[in-house]
């Protein structure tokens, strides 16, 4: 945890942010795997994380804003729960972490939230993403599952947002931290991969480099030599020598936050010339859209830049044609570059993704675009100081879709269809750095992790 005055800030910022109320704060519960006993990994909301820092289950909170308490809900061990978990923080100790005013049982929760309501007293609270949390919301609101959602604080949601989209110097460092681990990550990766290996043992390693940190995946790792597959979890292909493999993946620090890297690699150690050719494309549009990012500038103009750069080379190859301003003006270039070209992060490797895109990456002055590939894009807003953003762009040849579009005669003014046969079987390259926006500029998160065509042939096999 950070000091228990972090945490008292940010509730006192929420609080004049919000005004008046009581800000509820469900924190999560184990997740069985399939039966009670046996869970998965517990991970504790981040919002409750952001604001309370307790990072165990079956705890809830509220902050009454009117009476200016800051009231966190649990239960000490009992001696059965002592003997299978050992003795852990009580409730005492657990708020004296914290700052929070003081603590009561769980079951204190209900009454004061069934009072609140008679008195008419709003009470703020977030989407839930849990089965679990929807009906614990249910219970404690009296409002049936379906309309909890309906009844979520948009005020409650602008103002986490504003919080948590700009980060405190220890946010930094921790995603500092986190990012290195994952240049370890990819690094070995790098040295393990060879002709004829499984992916999933890479996979498996890759994951194994976290852990032994005491930390974890900040998402399931994509590892695969399907890398048109954007978000690819499969690990069973068997690698051969020709293949390029994406590797997509990221460490999550003690305190949960996250890096995300993806790196692109021979896995015979050299890219052929015609690998290399669409490697160097990628890499100069992410280059490019790096040294534009500052406070200011919107994110959506840096991504129609690396449109722009992605579609030029792809042009000299033969592979577009016509006028490149046009092109990605009409949204040819999303053939190849169908995504956006990165999105913010912190506590959740997408961040605040579960509040709604909308809120975190646009605002009143930039809306999201409906045009295919644009409307992907998850940041548009403008930057500014300490936001933390990922740049991933990628090329990738998608037969599905390239047959549709061909069959559809899309963009023939721009799009050299008898030439992107060529590469059906092409697969995709992605390359991905986390990015601190600075005062005046930007700053590259991490140990450099190698990215040029040399870089990775010297290290590779």
């Amino acid at each position: 945890m950070f000091s228990a005055q972090t945490y008292i800030q940010r509730r006192n910022q929420l609080k004049k942010q919000l005004g008046s109320g009581i800000i509820l704060f469900p924190g999560n519960s184990e997740s069985p795997m399939n039966y009670p006993a046996n869970g998965y990994h517990f991970r504790q909301d981040s919002n409750f994380l952001y604001f309370w820092g307790n990072d165990e289950p079956d705890l809830m909170a509220i902050i009454d804003i009117d009476n200016d308490q800051d009231i966190l809900f649990g239960n000490d061990l009992t001696i059965d729960d002592i003997i299978w978990m050992g003795n852990l923080p009580t409730m005492a100790e657990k708020i004296e972490k914290n700052g929070a005013s003081s603590t009561l049982p769980i079951t204190e929760l209900t009454k004061i939230i069934k009072k609140a309501l008679q008195n008419d007293r709003k009470i703020h609270y977030l989407p839930p993403y849990r089965g679990d949390t929807i009906l614990q919301l249910s219970g404690l609101l009296d409002i049936s599952p379906e309309k909890i959602k309906e009844n979520v604080s948009v005020n409650f949601i602008k103002a986490v947002v504003k919080q948590r989209n700009t980060k405190s110097p220890d946010e930094i460092a921790e995603i500092e931290y986190a990012t290195n681990i994952a240049r370890a990550m990819h690094i070995g990766a790098m040295k393990m991969v060879k002709p004829g290996t499984i992916e999933e043992e890479i996979a498996g390693a890759i994951e194994g480099v976290a852990l032994a940190t005491g930390s974890r995946l900040s998402f399931p790792a994509i590892y695969s030599v399907h890398g048109e597959i954007l978000h690819n979890h499969y690990h069973g292909n068997e690698m051969k020598s020709g293949d390029l493999v994406v590797n997509d993946s990221g460490a999550e620090s003690k305190l949960h936050y996250a890096s995300d890297i993806t790196r692109t690699i021979p896995v015979n150690g050299k890219f052929t010339s015609v690998q290399k050719n669409i490697y160097n494309i990628v890499l100069q549009s992410q280059l490019e859209a790096i040294e534009n990012i500052k406070p200011g500038i919107k994110f959506r103009d840096i991504h129609l830049i690396t449109a722009r750069v992605i579609a030029s080379g792809l042009k000299d190859l033969g592979i577009m044609k016509g006028d490149i301003d046009d092109a990605v003006s009409s949204g040819a270039h999303a053939l190849f570059f169908p995504h956006g070209l990165g999105h913010m992060m912190g506590l959740d490797v997408h961040d605040m993704e579960n509040l709604g895109e909308d809120y975190v990456g646009y605002d009143s002055e930039i809306i999201r675009s409906e045009q295919f590939g644009l409307a992907y894009l998850r940041l548009g807003r403008k930057l500014e100081p300490n936001f933390v953003v990922t740049v991933e762009p990628g090329i990738y040849f998608i037969p599905a879709l390239i047959e549709k579009w061909k069959a559809e005669e899309k963009f023939t003014d721009f799009i050299n269809y008898s030439k992107v046969e060529e590469y059906m079987d092409f697969g995709g390259i992605r390359i991905e750095d986390d990015v601190l926006v600075t005062d005046n500029g930007y700053k590259v998160f991490g140990e450099p992790i190698p990215k040029t065509v040399e870089e990775i042939e010297n290290i590779v096999g």
